[in-house]
């Protein structure tokens, strides 16, 4: 790879908090957006975990943009409800509703619950031209919140409680949270694989 020539590297991601996450991780690759790529395609998540839903989306997208793609699935598991949401948790109000109407679910089904840890896990692949798969997860402590604590963040961050940080991810700086997260973690690692592979 050239000095002043960044690679390229495309995320099958329509959110945007998500790809500036990403972007602001992976430095040393332009990263781009599939639909700026002119992939818009809805790909059916179908898989029963994480990693499975990362594999789909990364390898659709590859299929019809002939670049490497790097795919996130993420999500809450809250021990109490059994890793609830879980790969759902981005349609957890029943359907793929608002950051708010998930997080009120959320609160519904834990009031009176004692037991709050929890932990969000990302799971990402990248996918490439030749067939390469690879595939990492990470995770974050903590635990969920009474009430919203926080303004920063997307999702369920202003109700999660980070073991790491001492505060809600909403309360947290993006410097902080990229530093601890579990996309942070999961990228970290699967960066590391991609060096290896480099010098092999």
């Amino acid at each position: 790879m050239q000095q002043n020539q960044k690679q390229r590297l495309v995320v099958a991601t329509g959110n945007a908090h998500k790809l500036r996450e990403i972007a602001e991780i992976f430095t040393q690759y332009e990263v781009v957006s599939q639909k700026q790529m002119g992939f818009c395609e809805e790909v059916d998540e179908t898989g029963t975990t994480f990693q499975e839903n990362a594999l789909i989306k990364a390898r659709a997208a590859c299929r019809a943009l002939g670049e490497s793609v790097l795919a996130d699935d993420s999500g809450l598991c809250v021990e109490a409800l059994g890793g609830a949401p879980g790969i759902y948790s981005a349609r957890y109000c029943g359907r793929h509703g608002s950051d708010e109407e998930n997080r009120a679910v959320l609160l519904k089904n834990m009031a009176g619950v004692e037991n709050r840890r929890a932990y969000f896990t990302s799971a990402i692949a990248i996918v490439t031209p030749d067939g390469e798969e690879l595939v990492v997860e990470g995770r974050t402590y903590g635990h969920i919140l009474l009430e919203e604590q926080g303004e920063g963040g997307f999702g369920y961050d202003c109700l999660f409680f980070s073991d790491d940080l001492q505060k809600s991810f909403g309360e947290a700086t993006a410097e902080e949270k990229n530093g601890v997260s579990h996309r942070f973690r999961a990228l970290q690692a699967i960066l590391k694989l991609l060096k290896d592979r480099e010098q092999v």
